[in-house]
């Protein structure tokens, strides 16, 4: 058999271009912003992670120039080796002062961040506990770990209790890992019940707040600020590359538990540290959201604007408080559809079809920046309206 056998059936991606329905690669001019130009298109921008606004933030571009220019474009190497600059420490720092952590670890990529976290403090013996929803690069984590995985169905503390009764405290340690706020619903861990059932069976917690961090808790710190349980999480992981409008990815623990991962993380130990311009940006994003946590209360205020605008016309959504906000297409094909015709009339959103999804429950992935105005809600919802009720009746 020829290794590139597989390579040559693109039957569904060749069916969706000819079609004119292929959603992917869409190329862009400009910044992220509410509005951006899309293949020649001004469109409203609702398919970012750029919850903050802060990608275009004249402060932080201006963070990443100057870095540049004193830096250079990257730094040739590792953390571990010559890769480490003053910016990684100080990022680091104000990093676990912000999250109330005795210590921070920074990675290349959010990605990354997660192999190197779960790989770097789980052996053969442990057991992994997992949300069914959780991230992709969580799964990839547990399996470049060796250790054990389990999975909870979505949300389910039961079938998490279940999980845990079955593993053999005396042999295996325990690390429950849940996403914050899930990336795909926007719906929000149950927190309180997992650090309960932690607490229960000598667990320990690891967050992915990669959707959280500037979005939930008075001042941004995220999904633990939010239940008021930042003492009870022992690991948090997040990324710059939404709210911090920057590249890379981080973890937040005690000090002990990061400097093992120091010298124990092969995602973290053999690739090349966040590049000087990106690191700046991050620093100063942070600072934005420490100077300015109204931005977090005015994401919150627009997304429930939109929501309360797709609940008003009938629209089929999952509820929840984040600006992420999932709106039901149930079929590959109206999603597809649904998506390509909202993007000629100037609304960019991500299709989100099986196998990311079950079969029958394709959804249309929308979310929300603090920079969005009401009057942008406005002119997105009438042609989300409209093209619902077009698509309604595609057959598959």
């Amino acid at each position: 058999m020829d290794l590139f056998k597989k390579c040559e059936n693109q039957e569904r991606v060749n069916l969706l271009k000819e079609r004119d329905i292929y959603p992917y690669f869409h190329m862009l001019t400009s910044k992220q912003a509410p509005e951006v130009v899309m293949e020649g298109k001004d469109i409203i921008m609702l398919g970012s992670n750029n919850y903050l606004g802060l990608t275009s933030h004249p402060e932080v571009i201006e963070a990443g120039v100057k870095a540049l220019e004193k830096y250079g474009s990257g730094c040739s190497g590792s953390r571990f080796l010559n890769g480490t600059l003053d910016l990684h420490l100080e990022l680091e720092h104000k990093l676990a002062k912000f999250l109330h952590k005795e210590d921070a670890v920074t990675f290349s990529t959010g990605f990354q961040s997660n192999l190197g976290i779960i790989a770097g403090i789980t052996a053969h013996s442990d057991v992994i506990v997992c949300d069914k929803e959780n991230h992709a690069s969580i799964y990839d984590a547990c399996r470049l770990s060796y250790a054990r995985m389990l999975r909870y169905n979505h949300a389910d503390m039961n079938d998490l209790e279940e999980k845990l009764k079955s593993i053999d405290l005396n042999v295996s340690g325990i690390l429950i890992v849940t996403d914050g706020v899930f990336s795909m619903g926007g719906d929000i861990a149950k927190l309180p019940e997992i650090v309960k059932l932690a607490k229960k069976y000598g667990a320990r917690v690891m967050v992915d707040d990669a959707h959280g961090l500037g979005v939930l808790g008075e001042h941004g710190r995220g999904t633990a600020e939010y239940f008021g349980l930042e003492d009870e999480v022992d690991i948090y992981m997040g990324t710059f590359s939404k709210s911090l409008a920057s590249i890379g990815g981080y973890m937040a623990a005690k000090h002990y538990v990061c400097e093992h991962v120091r010298h124990n993380s092969r995602p973290f130990m053999f690739s090349a540290s966040i590049t000087p311009a990106n690191v700046a940006c991050a620093i100063k994003s942070l600072e934005i959201l420490e100077r300015e946590p109204q931005l977090v209360k005015r994401l919150a205020e627009i997304s429930a604007y939109m929501r309360a605008g797709l609940k008003r016309e009938g629209i089929d959504i999952i509820d929840s408080i984040t600006p992420v906000i999932p709106i039901y297409t149930y079929t590959d094909i109206k999603t597809f559809t649904a998506c390509k015709m909202l993007f000629d009339r100037g609304v960019y959103v991500n299709s989100v079809v099986s196998p990311a999804t079950p079969v029958g429950q394709s959804l249309i992935r929308t979310s929300y920046m603090a920079t969005h105005t009401e009057e942008q809600m406005d002119r997105a919802l009438l042609k989300i309206k409209e093209v619902l009720n077009e698509v309604k009746n595609i057959k598959e």
